[in-house]
């Protein structure tokens, strides 16, 4: 059974190893827990010719600089990030020419994965030295996992638009105190799914989603201009 490596074992990377365990051996590196049975040193998870980093996006780059230490022999790092153009610039930046690298955006986590659930993955082969796109994908979609192929600019601008408006509005009405009532209609039933589902995520995790993704900023700026001139009209028929 080949071996798969995991860098980062917190609640996807969890999700991602129960997952991999189903067509793969799979070994684990995280200083920040407690030894499990999946948990090896990182110079051993190195030695697997695939290796997904599953890190907070702030801790991605320091993550990347130490791995690009050590001597990676037919390597293929893959990352998991929410945000696609930031991780391959720093893959690219730091790992060395002869490790391959696929960008990956898994669109559940730890609160949506569900085999009976429709679910998807971005995937792109940003330098995929040793064709090892074609393994991932089958990988997944034998997972029922549909792969969706994009540049990680094209990404980021659907992600900004998607996601970011998601745990954006999510947060929203949740700073706002929205909470179920006696008479949900089902769109508001639906509106407090989003609001549990975004919130759940840390409040870093919803930072970093806004602060890596360059197209988001713009997408922000543009909802809150637009609920003002809602706002606006609705005072303006009131007179």
């Amino acid at each position: 059974m080949k071996t798969v490596g995991i860098i980062g074992y917190g609640r996807f990377g969890q999700v991602l190893a129960e997952l991999l365990q189903k067509q793969y051996e799979v070994k684990v590196y995280d200083p920040e827990i407690e030894a499990v049975d999946l948990t090896c040193p990182l110079e051993e998870v190195l030695k697997s010719v695939i290796v997904f980093v599953s890190v907070p996006i702030r801790s991605f780059e320091s993550v990347i600089q130490g791995i690009s230490q050590y001597k990676l022999y037919n390597t293929t790092i893959i990352d998991v990030c929410s945000v696609k153009v930031y991780p391959v610039e720093i893959m690219e930046k730091y790992l060395p020419e002869h490790v391959g690298i696929i960008a990956s955006h898994p669109h559940f986590g730890p609160d949506s994965y569900s085999p009976y659930r429709e679910l998807k993955t971005t995937l792109y082969p940003v330098r995929d030295n040793y064709k090892r796109i074609k393994e991932i994908k089958a990988f997944f979609e034998s997972n029922s996992i549909r792969t969706v192929e994009l540049s990680p600019e094209e990404h980021d601008k659907m992600a900004a638009s998607s996601q970011g408006v998601t745990h954006f509005i999510g947060r929203v009405l949740n700073e706002a105190g929205v909470v179920s009532t006696q008479i949900n209609t089902l769109g508001f039933t639906d509106l407090l799914g989003v609001i549990e589902q975004t919130c759940n995520d840390s409040w870093d995790l919803f930072r970093d989603l806004q602060k890596y993704n360059p197209y988001t900023n713009e997408m922000i700026d543009e909802l809150v201009k637009t609920i003002g001139n809602l706002h606006n009209q609705i005072k303006d028929n009131e007179d």
